[in-house]
C-alpha cells in the first residue's frame, strides 16, 4: 500500500514548528470553505490570528464578524508570526499563495487543486517537500472512521485481490442555467471543472482504500448547459446574475481507468445529477468478497460476500485502531463531513508538532491528483487511452 507518511524528515522544533505553544493560523479566502476551516482550526486549538479576504474591506467586514484581523493583503500575512497559513481562495490563486507561504517558513494547508496546470501542482509539491514544513491538501472523506475500517480490511487481505473498481460521485448544484460562479471560469478555476472539483476526491479516496495506483484512464466530458451568466454568487448557492457568456468547463465526466496490474476501474462525475447533493459512492470487487461506501451514508459500509451480506457499523468500540481513533461519538450518533474536516486539520497540527498521523493527505497527494485530472484532459483532447504521469513518485 502506498505511504501516507508526511513527506521527509520531521522539521525540528523552531519558532514555525512549536511543541507546546498553541500554534496561530491565517485563513486566506472568506466564503464557505474558508468558515469550515477556521472551525476546524478552532476546534483543533489554535488561535485564528487573522483572515484574508477578496479585498481589504471585505478583510475588515469578516474580521470583525470572527473577531480577529483583517489583512490588507498577503505581504501582511506572511509578516504575520503564524504558524499555518490555510489557502481556501479560487483555484487560480492556490498555487502562488501556497508558494508566497513556504517560502516565508509557514505550515500550509491548501485547498485543491494544488494549481491550475500540473507544473503548478508539481512545482509547490517540490518545494513543500524540499522544505521540511507540513503541507496538506483537505482530502477528508479520508477521515471517515468507516472508509479507515475499509482500508484495514484490505490490507487484511479479507476482499482478495481486486476483480473491479467503481463508483461514482453526483451532485447538482450546477443543474439550473442561472448557476455559476469563479469554478466554471477557467482562468479562476482551472482548464477542469466537475472533474478537478469532485473527480479528484473520488480518485484520492478509492486509490486510498484499495491501496491501487490507476495507471491510465480514457475520458470524456459533457457541457449540458452552454452558456452561464459571468458573474456568479456565492459557491453552490445557484444564485447568480449578469450577462450570459460560453462555458468551457465540464458539467460531467466518464473515466474508465486501469491499474498497472490491469485491474478496471469506473467512475461517473457530475454536477448536474437532479436530486443528488453530494453522493460520493464506490464499490470495490474482490476475489473473497466486495465493499459499498456511501459519503452521504457514512455511518455504515456494506460487506458482500459469496454466501452472507452484512452491514458494518460505525462503532469507536470496535474494528480497527483508526476506524476507534476517528469515531470521536458513540455509535448511532451521526458523524460526518464536518468531523472529517476537523479531524483531518487536527492531524495537520498534530503533523507540525512532530507526529505522523497515518493517513495524512499532503502535496504529494496533490500533485498526484493533478496528475490524474491533467491525464483526464488529455484523453478527452485526444480520444484516447492516456498514461497518468509518474512525476517524482516512487
Amino acid at each position: 500500500m502506498p505511504s501516507t507518511d508526511v513527506p521527509g524528515s520531521p522539521a525540528p522544533q523552531t519558532q514555525h514548528t512549536p511543541a507546546r505553544r498553541r500554534l496561530r493560523v491565517a485563513i486566506l479566502g472568506a466564503g464557505m470553505i474558508g468558515e469550515v476551516h477556521r472551525r476546524a482550526a478552532l476546534l483543533a486549538g489554535a488561535e485564528v490570528a487573522g483572515v484574508l479576504a477578496s479585498t481589504p474591506q471585505r478583510s475588515a467586514e469578516v474580521g470583525a464578524a470572527w473577531g480577529v484581523h483583517g489583512y490588507a493583503d498577503l505581504a501582511e500575512v506572511l509578516a504575520d508570526d503564524v504558524d499555518v497559513v490555510h489557502v481556501c481562495t479560487p483555484n487560480a490563486q492556490h498555487a502562488p499563495a501556497a508558494a508566497a507561504a513556504l517560502s516565508a517558513g509557514k505550515h500550509v494547508v491548501c485547498e485543491k487543486p494544488l494549481g491550475i496546470s500540473l507544473a503548478e501542482a508539481e512545482a509547490l509539491a517540490a518545494q513543500a517537500e524540499a522544505s521540511g514544513l507540513v503541507a496538506t491538501v483537505p482530502f477528508v472523506y479520508r477521515y471517515h472512521p468507516l472508509v479507515r475500517e475499509l482500508r484495514a480490511r484490505v490490507g487484511y487481505g479479507e476482499f482478495g485481490t481486486w476483480n473491479l473498481l467503481h463508483g461514482s460521485y453526483l451532485q447538482d448544484w450546477m443543474l439550473a442555467p442561472e448557476a455559476s460562479g469563479w469554478r466554471v471560469d477557467p482562468a479562476a478555476g482551472g482548464p477542469s471543472r466537475a472533474f478537478a472539483d469532485i473527480g479528484s476526491h473520488w480518485c484520492d479516496l478509492v486509490e486510498f482504500v484499495s491501496g491501487v495506483r490507476f495507471a491510465d484512464l480514457v475520458a470524456t466530458v459533457s457541457i449540458v448547459v452552454p452558456e452561464r451568466p459571468a458573474a456568479g454568487g456565492k459557491a453552490f448557492s445557484g444564485d447568480s446574475g449578469g450577462e450570459l457568456v460560453p462555458v468551457s468547463t465540464e458539467d460531467s465526466a466518464l473515466v474508465l481507468l486501469r491499474t498497472g496490474d490491469g485491474v478496471p476501474a469506473s467512475t461517473v462525475i457530475s454536477q448536474v445529477s437532479a436530486g443528488r447533493k453530494n453522493r460520493l459512492w464506490f464499490e470495490l470487487d474482490g476475489s473473497r468478497g466486495s465493499a459499498v461506501f456511501d459519503q452521504e451514508n457514512p455511518e455504515t459500509v456494506w460487506l458482500g460476500g459469496p454466501e452472507v451480506d452484512r452491514v458494518l457499523h460505525r462503532d469507536p468500540g470496535a474494528g480497527s485502531p483508526e476506524q476507534r481513533r476517528l469515531a470521536t461519538l458513540p455509535a448511532g450518533h451521526a458523524q460526518g463531513y464536518a468531523q472529517c474536516f476537523e479531524l483531518f486539520v487536527a492531524d495537520t497540527y498534530a503533523a507540525i508538532r512532530g507526529e505522523r498521523p497515518d493517513g495524512l493527505p499532503t502535496f504529494a497527494d496533490g500533485a498526484r491528483s493533478a496528475r490524474i485530472v491533467d491525464a483526464v484532459l488529455r484523453s478527452v483532447d485526444e480520444g484516447t487511452w492516456t498514461p497518468i504521469s509518474n512525476g517524482a513518485e516512487s
